[in-house]
């Protein structure tokens, strides 16, 4: 039988208490042993992770949202324990990334039959120790959209919330000088914002920020978006909608780089967001921590399902 710690958020857009209720019938209808545990403040879902490993449990499952589901994965980073994602926030980007059921019931009936897969992470040391991304960090425009967002904005309007911000903000367009140093290589860009993404979609599954970005490749993809103003915002994202290549010797709105190791510096200093929540400012760097984390996956009889799998 396996044994699953089930983390909840009450702070997140969607944990309605029947909700939870209704995950647990259907983990314990599978046969799942199940212990339930909420959050009380910044930082419990590691701790309440860390706990889970060191009592045993197969899978460490979350219902929140991105902050709260990354606090939680740091903590099984290295381990052989499985993390499982129930959507209950409100950007949900790995949830979407992985196409796990937006709808709570749901995803936990796709929990149970899921199979464990080996994903990189993202790794930025900051004064307080490591912080962990599993989509993507960035440092500029996004950053502001995402800390300008107000919490009961997104509990009552979702992801209409991020684009109200995003359009209040939009006169504010302004690039900056960053430096941006790939694998031990200095380049200097002017930039809105830079994104480095171990996942390709930034809203899933409509927006990719460009072709061949994997969380399974041992390598963190650079995005660098220039922009200032209206207009040019909207021509820089026609360019990550099609996915338009890197021309050399093109100024393009869009440019892109791959690499293990990445530091951004700016000038003046930008905010920073890890998968939407507050990362600090720059200057940072990040690294990418190869098959850092076992993540349930939908599409298979899982080793936690009724059949055999394999990782």
């Amino acid at each position: 039988m396996p044994r699953v710690l089930l983390i909840t958020n009450p702070a997140a857009a969607r944990t309605r208490s029947r909700s939870v209720d209704a995950i647990v019938r259907t983990l314990d209808a599978a046969g799942w042993e199940t212990e339930l545990i909420a959050t009380g403040g910044p930082g419990d879902a590691r701790r309440l992770a860390a706990f889970g490993v060191s009592q045993g449990v197969d899978v460490v499952a979350v219902f929140g949202g991105d902050g709260t589901t990354m606090q939680a994965a740091a903590a099984l980073v290295g381990t052989d324990v499985s993390l499982g994602v129930i959507p209950g926030g409100t950007g949900n980007l790995l949830a979407g990334n992985l196409r796990i059921p937006s709808a709570p019931v749901r995803a936990a009936r796709a929990l149970v039959t899921a199979t464990p897969r080996l994903f990189d992470l993202g790794r930025m040391e900051r004064a307080d120790g490591p912080h962990f991304f599993a989509v993507a960090c960035g440092a500029g425009y996004d950053a502001r959209v995402m800390a300008g967002t107000l919490s009961h904005h997104k509990r009552r309007w979702g992801m209409a919330a991020y684009v109200a911000t995003t359009l209040r903000l939009m006169s504010e367009l302004r690039s900056t000088e960053h430096v941006i140093t790939i694998d031990g290589v200095t380049h200097s860009a002017w930039a809105t914002m830079v994104l480095v993404a171990n996942c390709g979609e930034v809203i899933p599954p409509f927006v990719r920020l460009g072709a061949g970005i994997r969380p399974d490749d041992g390598l963190l993809d650079v995005v660098v978006v220039r922009a200032n103003n209206f207009g040019q915002s909207v021509r820089a994202v026609w360019d990550i909608l099609r996915s338009a290549p890197q021309i050399e010797g093109v100024d393009g709105y869009v440019r892109y780089a791959r690499g293990r190791e990445i530091r951004v510096e700016t000038d003046p200093v930008q905010p920073v967001q890890l998968d939407g929540e507050a990362g600090g400012e720059t200057p940072f760097t990040v690294t990418v921590v190869p098959r850092a984390i076992r993540i349930l996956v939908p599409g298979g009889k899982g080793r936690f399902g009724s059949e055999a799998g394999t990782d």
